[in-house]
């Protein structure tokens, strides 16, 4: 494995375990950074830099961020984006992973990206289910907040410190699937 392909990997491991936290804050990041000139997209991918696909980010991202404060409708939302997050997480994944073979780079993203999208995405909605039921709701707003902050760091750290961002998630990502784990067997 090559230095740069390593990086990639991690790159995408860290935008689409972004995309659990919030679907469309990685997406958009993902499209200013390349638009920026800071990560390259791969073949087929360059749609995402273009001002109509930020545009569209963008819009998606604050109306998002809006409905995670009202209370019912963030539990709901929880239903809804998990399988628009592990979409993301595979679309991101997939969109900087510099391999030629079509199928490969599909099955990594797929896997890996909509897999780390996934196992975030599910620990954010035992969460809320939790903060919903201990505070009936009240402390959803804080959570959501945590959430937003979250995805927007994990998504900015993943453009500028790749390994590092990469490898956090990664350790992150064991430590939640596990816990994950331990509560459906309990």
């Amino acid at each position: 494995m090559t230095p740069e392909l390593i990086v990639s990997i991690l790159l995408g491991i860290g935008l689409s375990a972004s995309a659990g936290f919030r679907v469309f804050i990685p997406l958009l990041v993902t499209s200013v950074a390349a638009k920026m000139g800071w990560i390259p997209l791969e073949h087929g991918f360059q749609w995402m830099s273009s001002y109509a696909s930020i545009a569209c980010f963008a819009s998606a991202t604050v109306a998002e961020i809006a409905a995670y404060y009202f209370p019912l409708i963030d539990n709901f939302l929880d239903t809804v984006t998990t399988p628009m997050a592990i979409g993301a997480g595979a679309l991101l994944a997939t969109s900087v992973l510099p391999v030629d073979n079509d199928l490969l780079k599909w099955v990594f993203g797929i896997l890996i990206g909509g897999g780390s999208a996934g196992i975030i995405q599910t620990g954010t909605a035992l969460l809320r289910l939790a903060s919903t039921k201990t505070t009936a709701g009240l402390g959803n707003p804080v959570v959501s907040t945590a959430e937003h902050a979250a995805a927007l760091g994990t998504s900015i750290c993943s453009v500028f410190v790749p390994v590092i961002a990469g490898l956090v998630i990664l350790i992150f990502l064991v430590f939640l699937a596990r816990k994950i784990l331990s509560i459906r067997s309990s």
